[in-house]
């Protein structure tokens, strides 16, 4: 028999070498599917060797921004009807593989521009803000000598905010050359990290506070465990905290008072100073003749 085997219902059986290719071919296309699901992140502009510790580090602060998506709509009558989409160093349709951070979409013809691609990133920051630059977008038509259009974001600092308040400020494409369009939004991404050095009282105060607890625990296991104490002589030095009082009503006393100690005070009677002298003889027709 050739051309190989048979079944019982008269269909011819792969045989096993088929079966192998088979596979290879599923296992390839899964491969292949699983690196163009894989998101594209920003890449600054230059060879990556010449990528500086600064971009490195404010790409990867912006790491928690890229799951998010931006958008914000322009609605100048006939003129500008736009839709503007944005992701933070993330293609905004990983589908077209087209490195498109930034797009513009026209709503009344469903035209879809690039503003800015991945990339082509340039990033640098300040004390509280951080500047994303995407360059290599679409030509212009007749603005801007035909150049590539650019979309520079400007993200600053906001405490307590992921990221909000996503808008555009405004298109310079009056120029020659380096037009750009500037969106900006806030995010806490952009904060500075905040000082949590303690000043010296700090310090002294807690050490305080820690003595006074290792005191009274430690102390307080002492009595009870060691010495055997029950009730309020489970508290150390139960006896001095119990006199503290008079001990310092006494040290008061000794070193506030302004007259001695043992001098007995000495009162007069109300008004005895209007009263004046008595008189020796005041008393004497009382006298029996």
């Amino acid at each position: 028999m050739g051309g190989g085997a048979w079944s019982r219902g008269g269909r011819r059986m792969s045989p096993p070498c088929h079966t192998s290719a088979l596979l290879l071919v599923f296992m390839a296309l899964a491969v292949v599917g699983a690196e163009q699901s894989e998101e594209r992140s920003c890449d600054v502009i230059g060879d990556e060797s010449s990528e500086s510790q600064m971009e490195r580090a404010l790409l990867k602060k912006l790491e928690p921004l890229s799951h998010m998506r931006f958008n914000v709509t322009v609605d100048k009558g006939k003129t500008e009807n736009y839709v503007y989409h944005f992701r933070v160093c993330r293609e905004v349709n990983s589908t077209l593989h087209d490195f498109g951070g930034l797009v513009q979409i026209d709503r009344q013809n469903g035209k879809t521009t690039v503003i800015g691609r991945i990339n082509e990133t340039q990033v640098f920051n300040g004390s509280d803000w951080i500047m994303l630059i995407y360059k290599g977008g679409d030509s212009y038509g007749r603005h801007c000598s035909g150049e590539k259009r650019r979309a520079v974001i400007m993200i600053s600092c906001k405490r307590g905010v992921t990221a909000s308040s996503f808008s555009i400020i405004s298109e310079e494409r009056e120029k020659e050359q380096e037009c750009f369009y500037l969106f900006e939004m806030d995010s806490s991404v952009a904060c500075p990290a905040e000082n949590s050095h303690l000043s010296v009282g700090s310090i002294l105060l807690i050490t305080f506070v820690s003595l006074i607890a290792v005191y009274i625990i430690g102390g307080f296991l002492y009595q009870r465990l060691i010495v055997g104490a029950k009730g309020m002589e489970q508290i150390p030095h139960f006896a001095f905290w119990q006199d503290l009082g008079n001990l310092v009503a006494d040290g008061c006393d000794f070193v506030c008072r302004s007259k001695p100690r043992n001098t007995p005070a000495a009162y007069r009677g109300v008004g005895d100073d209007q009263l004046g002298e008595e008189s020796e003889e005041r008393d004497d027709h009382l006298l029996p003749m």
